[in-house]
């Protein structure tokens, strides 16, 4: 069967490792069809191509500035996308069949896209929903609950939820959240939680002494390690705060890695305080990223505390792949907590709580049976719960077994 997958997710290289690049590796080896539609910034001054691996067609449809820019640019560079991909949609694929149209959260805005191949094709559609979004702008202060943009853009949100055929959501607090703020058939929502396919590791016993002195991160001490997006919804107010009182964790040191429209915020404060215990690094490889956090001891997880929507941050299949423990702070509306207490791997605290965070990071710094114990947890849980081969199956099955939505004239 032919499949498409939306993302706003670059995909230059099918064989990078993440959530959404084993999930189109999942599909393929089960023998579907894959064609996936995702964007190539403008930045990098290259134009539309299509590439053809067999199981996985690739279509890179260069777009608008979505990533790394001001707010006025990413936010014309996402309206205009759909029109973007309508456009090579219509060049590319407009002789073929879509079985299944498949589509993540941000953005919102690719109605037009799936009501296309819902009336021309009967596609099955199906959404990823990875944000709730206008939401989330407004808990951040970004914008003003009821105001004209909102509205505007919560009218595309609802209109997207009523043409998907499913919604398939990170988490069930995700779950109840959409049911609660929106009038939708319970039937169309499931959990599809973030899920990548575990590489075959063991809990390391021993460093590698040649990573950390490449990257001048001292050999002795216990490793945290903040990965990702460095943005307002992480909270960095609070990362700052952990940071300026990170000399108060006993023998250990703090690696930041990521980008965002924070990274600025927290290089001018390391160069202000000049600590010797925390270092920042910029964007950094994908694998170059996953051998850094092979070194680590102990997985860190901001988010803002002002959030009133459930997000469930995607690092955590890192960390739990590679046999770290979690130190989460965040809201008390994500299910992270109870993810990190069900799995027992580590410690969660409320955001701008510094008192139990410091608290939590010394237990961690000091007892390595602990930290391995937790570690252990954290991998046996991510098998069990976010392994794509496994999960694949909640999604293909809809393919499968296909029937028209469930309605009041029609019983299931």
């Amino acid at each position: 069967m032919n499949i498409l997958f939306l993302t706003l997710v670059a995909y230059e290289n099918i064989n990078d490792r993440g959530i959404y690049h084993d999930f189109v590796r999942e599909i393929a080896r089960k023998g579907e069809k894959v064609f996936v539609i995702s964007p190539r910034e403008r930045r990098y001054n290259k134009e539309t191509e299509l590439v053809d691996t067999g199981n996985i067609i690739s279509l890179r449809v260069k777009t608008g500035n979505i990533t790394k820019t001001n707010f006025i640019e990413k936010g014309i560079s996402t309206l205009r996308i759909e029109r973007d991909y309508l456009k090579s949609i219509k060049k590319y694929f407009n002789n073929i069949r879509f079985d299944m149209v498949i589509y993540s959260t941000p953005p919102i805005t690719f109605y037009r896209i799936i009501k296309h191949f819902k009336e021309k094709q009967n596609s099955i559609t199906y959404l990823l929903l990875k944000d709730i979004f206008p939401q989330n702008a407004v808990d951040l202060g970004l914008m003003k609950k009821n105001g004209f943009i909102y509205k505007y853009f919560r009218k595309k949100e609802k209109k997207l939820y009523k043409i998907s055929d499913y919604i398939g959501c990170m988490s069930e607090k995700n779950r109840q959240y959409i049911l609660d703020h929106n009038k939708i058939e319970k039937y169309k929502i499931e959990i599809f939680p973030n899920s990548i396919k575990p590489l075959e590791l063991e809990d390391k016993e021993v460093k590698n002494n040649e990573i950390l002195t490449k990257y001048e991160i001292p050999i002795d001490k216990t490793l945290f390690i903040y990965g990702g997006n460095l943005g307002k919804p992480q909270g960095i107010d609070f990362l700052l705060e952990v940071i300026e009182n990170f000399e108060k964790i006993e023998n250990s040191f703090l690696l930041i890695v990521g980008s965002g429209t924070e990274y600025n915020k927290i290089k001018n404060f390391l160069e202000i305080r000049k600590l010797n215990n925390v270092k920042l690094m910029g964007f950094l490889p994908k694998r170059e990223y996953d051998e850094l956090v092979k070194q680590a001891d102990v997985g860190l997880i901001f988010l803002d505390k002002r959030f009133t929507i459930p997000n469930y941050p995607s690092r955590l299949t890192v960390y739990m792949e590679n046999y770290l423990p979690i130190l989460a702070a965040t809201d008390e509306v994500t299910d992270i907590k109870e993810t990190i207490e069900n799995s027992r791997s580590g410690f969660w605290c409320k955001a701008g709580d510094l008192e139990s965070f410091l608290v939590y990071a010394n237990k961690l710094a000091n007892d390595e049976k602990l930290r391995k114990e937790m570690g252990r947890n954290a991998r046996k849980y991510l098998e069990e719960n976010f392994n794509i081969e496994k999960n694949i199956n909640i999604i293909l099955d809809k393919l499968y077994n296909w029937r028209e939505p469930c309605s009041k004239t029609k019983s299931c």
